[in-house]
């Protein structure tokens, strides 16, 4: 009787699998993504009318076995659901943003789109940013980008830099949801600054060389967009809580009401992050806070509020403080009591009372909000405007010297050109802050050096609207224009206060003081100013404020044919910018305001996309700049010390074009890219220690040319399901182009007529020292000109992934640093080849696992970078006298060794 129950039960389970699998059903597989092409996981995917179902993995992927003349309907919550014939391969089934969640067009037009927008661009997604971010710095998951280069440099939290294609990044763009966050002054970004952006991060797009974001201010490298989510359709939240080496320590929470029936929408976000940091002595602590309040209006229009801010505290090994390569393998090795002596900071040290003390310390907090407002004007018309305010409030700590007694700012160095310095240095290698409180008590001329806080503080508010019309034409053409206008007004406000006497009884600032002008401080009259005794919250060195005004106005105009093939893409902008600034140390009231000058600069760039079938495309653009000279360093050859205006500047030029090709499959893509860029009339500050140790001098050029060129080319590659393999390989030539000329100035931003730092009668007097840097075919340093990478994820099973990075670079030059011994009327100064560092490797892992607890869906996240702890140079410098070689470079800074983190993740 059991025998007979048991074949029945199975000849029944047999008949069910036999018409599960019916010879009519299909078995479908597709990848649903958002409109950014970013996987969408959870997505259900159902047949109607059935009970067929199932979600979409981690990589937004699905497999379903579907009836014969079935469809499949796609549903996730914020997306127009979507009904689609079945068939084996769906391949990327797009959804798109709900009808309630209106386009922000300054927002959109700052991001490019794969075979449509003719421009080199990868897309990194917040699933992968998750990933691989780890304790890294947010522009680390950019390594593996071609034409990027990433490094820490000194090493503190939020200190590392990003340069593309070999332009630093003063001269890419960087933007936050469609609006330019570079310093006005400099062009510069401090990454310190926007710290908590990895945990609001929605995707980060680099559009290399001329890109194609429409604002007034062009990039000259590339673009970096970084796209927070404004608007969170999905109710619920998360808390995270991770931890890594070096006491680093994470914890967060997300939560978001959704977009309700009632049309609003709130988002609140807060995290810490802290640590000790991999560097000796740069301990950091750093806040984030992100809150968007949004209102659906109507169906027309839209608002939203955002403020964003990372306050951050963390102890630096600022970028003069790089030793020799023998600095580290003698003092590194010896201090470092068996830790890598890489991680040597030659300024952490401890004074007399045991307090841990570092001369270079930076603290900032930047709150960034905006007032975003979308009107849908009708079906192909809409405008988008963002009103935002950026104010900034912080600095970092700036060693003083009387320059008494031949005790000047410089000796709060830890290291000078690569030398440790050992006049105050402890037996255990610590800088002895503690002989510093000795030698001002014992001072009869007060303290010989004092701590200030260098404040940089500024008020920014600015103005983007953009225009966007859609015109379809009959013919099925369709044409986009988009115009608006980029409004700003910045000031920036730099002092530097007394902080610390270090047990003196007062300080006198004659070393800054002593070359103060009668004629323009009436205060200088008195020969005792100079010596006038100060105390803690009393200004030295600088009292100045800078302001910047820039109106500007852009258009583009996108045409699309021949069914949709052949997208061509024409754009401009023109900016007017102008200059001025107010000092209160070197000028009396009656003097203190500059004069105000004006540059006029412009864009105008195009280009074309052709898509040759479903496959293949082939784009090319071509562009003009003409970009006004920055505050810093163009416009006022001494913006710290100085009201007099550069009088020979001019606006930087810039002619670039690019080729390249791109396929697309189902598993594979590829792009590839060809480009060539000339950099005419920039400039540039470089220095050196003066002989006796006093100090730094500088030259400012002019003149300078630069040609970049390149090849890249990446592609990403999914044989199966259940491996995903990506790579690229970025090759560039990249030299100095013409012979550059300019003024001496000491470390104050007083004319030099020697360097024996002996003053001039003037800035641009007939005793200015000038010299005609030979600079021309000098290749440029600062970053690798050959980088590569191999990253291969690998998903053994549903909701867990393992993946690695192999990252290269060779060709890395050491930048250069003039001396000159004797200057002269028309000195030639020559520029020897630089050290071509050794190709540099490292493989960083990282794995997530998915899975449900206490009916919430978990991650846990765990990432190990540089696994096998290989060390490898990543900056140097080389004296512009020799050639450059490992002996003799200095001001050297190393990879980071093995780092690891883990962080647990939980959604509600």
């Amino acid at each position: 009787m059991i025998k007979r129950l048991l074949l029945l039960a199975g000849s029944i389970w047999l008949m069910c699998i036999a018409a599960m699998a019916a010879p009519g059903d299909i078995k479908c597989s597709g990848t649903v993504v958002d409109d950014a092409g970013e996987p969408v996981v959870g997505a259900t995917v159902s047949v109607p009318g059935t009970s067929i179902a199932t979600a979409t993995d981690i990589d937004g992927r699905f497999t379903l076995n579907v009836p014969a003349q079935k469809s499949i309907h796609v549903n996730y919550i914020g997306f127009r659901p979507v009904t689609l014939e079945a068939k084996s391969s769906m391949g990327d089934i797009q959804l798109e943003t709900e009808s309630q969640m209106l386009k922000d067009v300054v927002v959109e037009q700052s991001i490019a789109k794969t075979r449509l927008t003719p421009v080199a661009v990868s897309t990194v997604g917040a699933q992968t940013i998750d990933l691989k971010l780890g304790n890294q710095e947010l522009p680390e998951v950019l390594k593996t980008t071609p034409g990027v280069w990433v490094t820490r440099d000194g090493g503190g939290f939020g200190d590392s830099k990003i340069n593309m294609r070999g332009f630093q990044s003063k001269n890419t763009a960087v933007m936050v949801n469609g609006i330019p966050i570079n310093d006005m002054e400099w062009g510069g970004v401090y990454n310190s600054n926007w710290a908590g952006l990895g945990d609001i991060i929605a995707n980060i797009q680099t559009q290399r060389g001329l890109g194609a974001t429409i604002v007034s201010t062009p990039s000259i490298g590339g673009t970096i967009n970084y796209t927070t989510r404004t608007i969170d359709v999905e109710k619920g939240g998360r808390v995270w809580y991770g931890m890594g080496n070096d006491g680093y320590n994470q914890y967060g929470v997300k939560l978001s009401t959704g977009l309700m029936k009632n049309g609003w929408a709130f988002t609140i976000l807060g995290s810490r992050k802290w640590g000790d940091g991999y560097i000796q002595g740069t301990e950091f602590n750093s806040f984030n806070y992100f809150v968007n309040i949004s209102k659906r209006i109507n169906d027309q229009h839209q608002i939203s509020l955002t403020a964003t801010g990372a306050p951050q505290t963390h102890d630096q090994r600022s970028s003069q403080n790089g030793l020799s390569i023998m600095g580290y393998q003698t003092y590194g090795k010896r201090y470092m009591n068996g830790e890598s002596m890489y991680r040597y900071n030659p300024t952490f040290g401890y004074d007399n009372q045991g307090r841990v003390r570092n001369s270079s310390r930076n603290y900032y907090h930047k709150p960034h909000i905006s007032l975003n407002h979308i009107w849908q004007i009708d079906e192909t018309s809409s405008l988008s405007s963002a009103i935002y305010a950026s104010i900034g409030s912080g600095g970092g700590y700036s060693g003083q010297g009387n320059g008494l007694d031949g005790y000047t700012y410089s000796k709060w160095y830890g290291a000078s050109n690569g030398v440790l310095n050992m006049e105050f240095r402890a037996a255990d290698g610590t800088f002895d802050y503690g002989a510093i409180q000795d030698l001002n008590a014992a001072s009869t001329k007060g303290s010989y050096l004092v701590m200030s806080k260098s404040i940089n503080s500024h008020e920014w508010y600015g103005l983007v609207s953009s225009y966007k019309k859609e015109i379809e034409q009959r013919n099925g053409n369709r044409l986009n224009i988009t115009g608006g206008l980029d409004l700003r007004y910045y000031v920036g406000k730099h002092t530097n206060e007394i902080c610390d006497l270090y047990d003196g009884e007062y300080f006198m600032d004659y070393s800054s003081r002593k070359n103060v002008k009668p004629e323009l401080n009436a205060a200088a009259a008195d020969p005792n100013w100079k010596y006038e005794k100060l105390g803690v919250g009393d200004v030295v060195y600088r009292d100045y404020n800078g302001y910047i005004v820039q109106e500007g106005v852009y258009a583009q105009g996108e045409y699309t044919m021949l069914d949709s093939k052949l997208n061509l893409v024409l754009s401009g902008a023109i900016n007017n910018n102008t200059y001025w600034r107010k000092d209160f140390f070197y000028y009396d009231k009656a003097h203190s305001k500059s004069a105000t000058t004006n540059f006029i600069g412009g864009t105008v760039k195009g280009g074309a996309n052709y898509n040759i079938d479903e496959h293949n495309n082939v784009f090319l653009n071509l562009g003009y700049i003409s970009r006004a000279p920055y505050f810093s360093g163009g416009v006022f050859l001494q913006a710290t010390t100085s009201n007099a205006i550069n009088k020979k500047a001019v606006n930087e030029k810039v002619m670039s074009y690019e080729v390249g090709y791109g396929y697309k499959s189902r598993s594979f893509s590829l792009l590839a890219n060809a480009y060539y860029t000339r950099w005419m009339d920039r400039t540039t500050t470089r220095g050196d220690e003066f002989s006796d140790g006093s100090g730094r001098y500088y030259i400012n050029l002019q003149g300078v040319d630069a040609r970049h060129m390149g090849i890249e080319i990446n592609f990403n590659w999914v044989p199966t399901r259940w491996l995903n393999i990506e790579g690229m390989l970025s090759w560039g030539d990249w030299v100095w182009d013409s012979n550059a000329s300019g003024y001496f100035y000491n470390g104050q931003g007083q004319p030099l007529k020697n360097l024996s730092g002996e003053l001039a009668s003037g800035i641009g007097a007939e005793d200015h020292a000038f010299a005609t840097v030979n600079q021309k075919g000098v290749k440029v340093g600062g970053s690798a000109q050959t980088t590569g990478s191999l990253s291969a994820t690998f998903i053994p099973f549903k909701g867990f992934r393992i993946g690695a990075d192999w990252l290269v670079s060779a060709r890395n030059y050491s930048d250069f640093e003039v001396k000159a011994n004797q200057l002269g009327a028309n000195s030639i100064i020559n520029v020897a080849d630089p050290w071509k560092i050794p190709w540099g490797q490292q493989v960083d892992l990282n794995a997530s696992y998915r899975f449900n607890i206490a009916g919430v869906k978990a991650t846990l996240y765990g990432n190990v970078n540089n696994l096998f702890n290989y060390n490898y140079v990543v900056d140097a410098y080389t004296d512009n006298t020799t050639r450059g070689t490992w002996e003799n470079a200095y001001r050297v800074f190393y990879s980071f060794g093995r780092t690891y983190s883990v962080r647990m993740q939980i959604n509600f």
